[in-house]
């Protein structure tokens, strides 16, 4: 009777230690699983770029057009007036902001290009950002 009370227990140890939630988990990922253990590779990301300019590009672009499109990877995320700047970073997402997001898949950084049109059709800037799983980036673009 002895033999068969510690098999009963050792079985059940085993079956509680053998339980495993799996899931994502990497904090940084867009479906991060606080529940999961074990990770099953279905980590998803994403990343965030804003674009910003100062007043002094303001002042000198604004002579030669009124409005900008801002593309990442040949699609539009936004257009804004020339005369729109900031005296600093803007949070990404903040009102008045060009924040582009980019869906990462399973990698944690991504490199895209970028390209600023003025109203003439004219490419202002262009060039690559990178995109960092779960964080904000700014690029200022200058004269």
């Amino acid at each position: 009777m002895k033999n068969l009370f510690f098999y009963s227990i050792c079985a059940s140890v085993l079956l509680l230690a053998g339980c495993k939630t799996e899931g994502c988990t990497d904090q940084n990922a867009v479906n991060w699983n606080s529940d999961a253990d074990t990770n099953d590779g279905s980590c998803t990301f994403e990343g965030k770029v804003v674009f910003w300019y100062g007043e002094e590009v303001a002042i000198e672009k604004g002579q030669f057009a009124t409005a900008y499109s801002f593309y990442v990877d040949g699609q539009l995320v936004g257009s804004q007036a020339v005369s729109m700047f900031w005296n600093g970073a803007p949070d990404c997402g903040q009102a008045a902001s060009i924040t582009a997001t980019k869906d990462l898949g399973l990698v944690t950084s991504y490199a895209a290009e970028y390209e600023v049109i003025d109203d003439a059709g004219f490419v202002v800037w262009s060039g690559i950002v990178n995109f960092q799983a779960n964080t904000c980036e700014a690029l200022e673009l200058t004269l």
